[in-house]
């Protein structure tokens, strides 16, 4: 199932004057992300561009290529270009350290990540940080990767915007951890991608219900998300991608 349309925005928010979020398309390699950068102006969207040229580099070394060697993951689970989207991931974040050791702290950056590629019908996601994915089928909306951030800890849902600080994420540890979840979509299935600023506020039904709704674009679907979380007190960057099939 080949992927039919998107829809991507990346704001800064409310109140921010920088975004250092970031959502990058490359329909030619079929490699989608979305990014949430840290370590304040001047660094964490730099370290969001960093990272999307890194991984793009990598992936298109390697991706489709069966003789291409893959230096940090290598997993039969998974399909040659699942396998390359983890090696680009490693690669990056290796890149990232290397940068980030030869600068003060204060300057050094890094940033939550849902990457995403798609190959023989099969859409591999792979996240780290405080990233969440949703599919969409038939009236039914599930969540394929939750983020890996203090909510996990929490033992209830009271304010759920104050657990959303990443336990992972590129250029945090020594080592990148990773979530990994694969999907076959089918014909008019959906996957929604968003980044804190945006899922932190909402709760599943309410992005059902905008999902749904008779609104007449999916860019207006992502405003309509924005909006409702603005309007709760929202203060954070945010980004959203939604993919048809």
């Amino acid at each position: 199932m080949e992927l039919k349309s998107y829809a991507a925005k990346s704001h800064q928010g409310p109140y921010l004057q920088v975004n250092e979020d970031g959502v990058e398309v490359d329909l030619m390699q079929k490699i989608y992300m979305v990014f949430d950068g840290f370590g304040g102006s001047n660094v964490g969207d730099k370290t969001v561009e960093f990272l999307k040229e890194n991984i793009k580099k990598f992936y298109g070394k390697i991706g489709g290529d069966p003789e291409a060697t893959l230096p940090f993951f290598y997993s039969p689970k998974y399909l040659l270009e699942g396998n390359a989207l983890l090696n680009s991931m490693h690669y990056a974040h290796s890149m990232l350290k290397k940068e980030n050791a030869q600068k003060p702290m204060h300057e050094r950056g890094g940033a939550s990540a849902m990457i995403v590629c798609e190959a023989d019908n099969i859409v591999t996601l792979a996240s780290t940080g405080n990233i969440c994915a949703w599919s969409y089928r038939r009236g039914k909306l599930s969540a394929l990767l939750l983020p890996d951030s203090m909510e996990s800890l929490a033992r209830d849902n009271h304010e759920k915007t104050y657990y959303t600080t990443p336990l992972s994420a590129f250029g945090l540890f020594d080592d990148l951890h990773v979530r990994i979840a694969e999907f076959r979509p089918k014909d008019g299935d959906k996957l929604i991608i968003m980044t804190d600023g945006a899922y932190a506020r909402l709760d599943d039904g309410e992005l059902k219900y905008i999902v749904e709704s008779k609104l007449s674009s999916d860019l207006d679907r992502i405003q309509e998300i924005f909006g409702v979380v603005n309007s709760r007190g929202n203060l954070d960057n945010q980004s959203c991608l939604l993919l048809n099939f």
